[in-house]
């Protein structure tokens, strides 16, 4: 698969042309984005991230988190399931290797999903033979409604190797793997986040990736947190980029100046060009930052098992400072557009109020006052985060 950064980006922008089209109807329909997934999978965009030798683009996290982000534009569902699955994809060689799971991947196009929320109950596997049976349900479970394969985790449960968690790989239509159909939430409605119960599905040797968990971690394997946490930046930067796209057009076409302005148009307006001054100012920093931080996830990726436990804590302290801004600003844009567009921007066919609902929705992911915290600890005291999969 031939596809270099700008033709990435352009795709990108070409999937985010028609996923706006009818962004509002499919948020408010809240049904299973299976037709967005085959939109992605049309485009070419989810074995970017493979290497060459099995068939991928063989580009790397620069160019993932800028396709992440020029989707959020239109669809910040659409572009964490994107971006959940490039973390997804990424963890099958910083785990346990491709194996055979990349070639398949790169030719297919396949989509992986993720059900390791390690806020649930684990789930469970029971030795059987030289493999296992997975059991148990997870509350949240981003693209595994909807994908070709998923990173599962769960805890062995008995034998000598009782205790061990592992990550394996399950496929999407196996055997005793039943989505929940039940993501109902505020915002993110199209991110196929909703519960997934396991019940005796059989996981081979084949399947099974690795260790998870800071005991088995390598300075490369646990790459996993900062990669998702940059997602997350990249993804609240395009929604708040959406925002203020969409904005700006209502306020062209639309807004009226206020009774008590002397302004002939609301594009005149003095504070409606000092507030979106303002928005546009914080938006362009996250940007530069959020590019910053990609080149510096491409540089720790690239070092592989050379790279240290010092250099990827200075990745993560730079990964948590864009979470701090980006969920700031895509918190403040998104809110503060309706000042700068009116009292009739608030209807409901206008649907402004989809890009605040996925923000605030998503930023409730973790909460970023850790983060702050973990931001203000390095600058003090020098100190980086153990790994866990938040940190």
């Amino acid at each position: 698969m031939s596809l270099t950064h700008e033709q990435a980006v352009e795709a990108a922008r070409g999937v985010a042309a028609v996923l706006a089209k009818d962004a509002l109807d499919r948020d408010r329909a809240n049904a299973e984005p299976v037709a967005e997934a085959r939109l992605l999978r049309d485009a070419g965009l989810p074995a970017l991230l493979l290497p060459a030798s099995v068939g991928g683009a063989g580009l790397g996290w620069a160019t993932a988190l800028r396709v992440v982000r020029e989707i959020a534009v239109a669809d910040g569902s659409i572009a964490q399931l994107l971006g959940y699955h490039y973390v997804n994809v990424a963890n099958l060689w910083w785990v346990g290797g491709l194996g055979a799971w990349g070639p398949r991947s790169a030719a297919e196009q396949w989509l992986w999903g993720d059900a390791v929320n390690p806020t649930d109950p684990d789930l469970v596997l029971v030795p059987d033979g030289d493999g296992y049976r997975l059991n148990g349900r997870k509350t949240f479970a981003t693209g595994v409604s909807v994908g070709d394969a998923s990173v599962v985790s769960g805890v062995v449960e008995s034998g000598p190797d009782a205790g061990t968690h592992l990550l394996v790989v399950v496929r999407g239509d196996a055997p005793g793997l039943v989505p929940g159909g039940d993501w109902d939430n505020l915002g993110q409605r199209l991110s196929a986040s909703g519960s997934v119960t396991f019940t005796d599905v059989a996981i081979t040797p084949e399947q099974v990736l690795g260790g998870l968990g800071a005991g088995a971690a390598t300075p490369r394997a646990s790459l996993v947190t900062p990669a998702i946490q940059a997602v997350f930046g990249a993804f609240y930067l395009g929604v708040a980029q959406g925002a203020l796209a969409t904005a700006r057009d209502y306020t062209r076409t639309t807004s009226r100046p206020w009774l008590l302005s002397d302004s002939p148009s609301a594009t005149a307006d003095p504070y409606a060009l000092a507030t979106y001054g303002r928005l546009v100012a914080a938006t362009r920093a996250v940007e530069a930052l959020a590019d910053d931080v990609a080149d510096h996830l491409d540089r720790a990726d690239a070092a592989g098992d050379d790279l240290t436990w010092e250099a990827r804590g200075e990745l993560a302290e730079h990964v948590a400072a864009l979470k701090v801004v980006s969920t700031d600003v895509a918190l403040d844009v998104t809110n503060t557009i309706f000042e700068v567009t009116g009292a009739r921007a608030t209807s409901n066919k206008v649907g402004l109020d989809r890009f605040w609902r996925n923000v605030r929705t998503h930023t409730l992911h973790d909460p970023v006052a850790y983060k702050r915290r973990e931001v203000g600890d390095h600058f003090l005291n020098g100190t980086y985060p153990e790994f866990t999969l938040y940190t």
